[in-house]
């Protein structure tokens, strides 16, 4: 078992753009005394230029999925030169539920380098591999796809 550990910091303030509600600015504080300007989404009166909990939840999803290709690659003796995602989250209404993340798209781009360079039925083993081991993935209920190029 490990445990992990952040901060939340909110303090009351004015909306900037409707004074009759308050801010959903806040910091998350990590590992490092690393900050993240985090709000709730635009559509829920948040800040544009800060990240939301949506965006963090599709951004963990994918950088746990990629450590795990990564590892996987390395083992297997694939030396990975660059490994780009842009993830696409999907929230919407589910029922009585509520609203969900109910899928999540990683669009993974990557590019080997040295002697051994995997082909494409190699690739799409070490995602499968990365998808059922990865610890974030695993512990939510939303669809996590993997476009591959």
């Amino acid at each position: 078992m490990s445990v992990h550990e952040s901060a939340i910091r909110w303090q009351r303030a004015v909306h900037q753009e409707d004074d009759s509600t308050y801010s959903r600015n806040h910091s998350v504080m990590l590992n490092g005394g690393q900050e993240v300007k985090a709000s709730a989404s635009v559509e829920f009166q948040g800040d544009p230029q800060c990240a939301d909990p949506e965006q963090m939840l599709i951004s963990a999803v994918s950088s746990c999925h990629m450590l795990f290709f990564l590892a996987i690659a390395d083992y297997q003796g694939y030396q990975v030169a660059s490994y780009d995602d842009d993830p696409v989250g999907y929230l919407e209404r589910q029922g009585k539920k509520g609203m969900e993340v109910t899928r999540i798209e990683l669009s993974p781009r990557i590019a080997f380098e040295g002697e051994n360079i995997p082909d494409a039925q190699t690739i799409a083993k070490i995602h499968a591999s990365a998808h059922r081991n990865c610890f974030i993935r695993n512990s939510i209920t939303a669809e996590v796809v993997i476009q591959e190029a």
